[in-house]
């Protein structure tokens, strides 16, 4: 069985367009950057702990268990944009962000017993200037919390995206293409899936 290691409504839409059966995993993984990691450094990390950590959760259950773990983080100037703690840091964010491009990296990591594989997506995303009404606008529709870097490219921030090269899918959160490639290199190595 293939499980989604996840808690995002988003990612859980993604993945169903790829028409695969899968279960979604509520796990509770620490998403900390270490001082001086790089930002692709801990992406990556932080994509691949999920996967192992649902894979740990399922597998005395399912030895047959593919796990997939995704992390997605916008970055700046080499800064990690997380999710915004609160409105004030929501809007901080999206002042940093106007006017500017900026990076999303999204990292797949898909585990099963002794088998792993990690894909990574970097976009472009360029946004308009932002003026202050924009902003405490848009951040009090409170869509931004939740997200990283205070937005979410298929809501209400769509609008302020003047600028997209690579993954739309990705941006939101689960790069469609490339993570069907992942579970067809899975396949085609005879991984057991159920």
């Amino acid at each position: 069985m293939l499980y989604l290691a996840s808690r995002s409504p988003r990612r859980t839409e993604l993945l169903a367009r790829l028409d695969r059966p899968f279960h979604a995993l509520d796990l509770d993984v620490p998403e900390v950057r270490a001082d001086g990691e790089a930002a692709l450094d801990y992406v990556q990390r932080v994509a691949v702990d999920k996967a192992r950590a649902g894979l740990a959760r399922v597998l005395g259950e399912d030895p047959q268990a593919w796990v997939l773990g995704a992390d997605t983080e916008v970055v700046l100037d080499g800064e990690v944009f997380g999710k915004p703690v609160d409105a004030a840091d929501a809007s901080a964010m999206l002042r940093r962000l106007s006017g500017r491009t900026h990076q999303v990296i999204t990292v797949v990591a898909l585990v099963a017993a002794g088998q792993e594989q990690v894909t990574t997506v970097a976009s472009e995303v360029g946004f308009i200037a932002l003026d202050e009404a924009a902003i405490a606008a848009y951040v009090a529709t409170g869509e931004p919390m939740g997200k990283a870097g205070a937005y979410a490219i298929q809501g209400g921030a769509e609008r302020y995206i003047h600028h997209l090269a690579g993954s739309y899918s990705g941006v939101m959160g689960l790069p469609l293409q490339q993570t069907e490639q992942l579970l067809q290199a899975f396949e085609s190595k005879g991984v057991a899936r159920v």
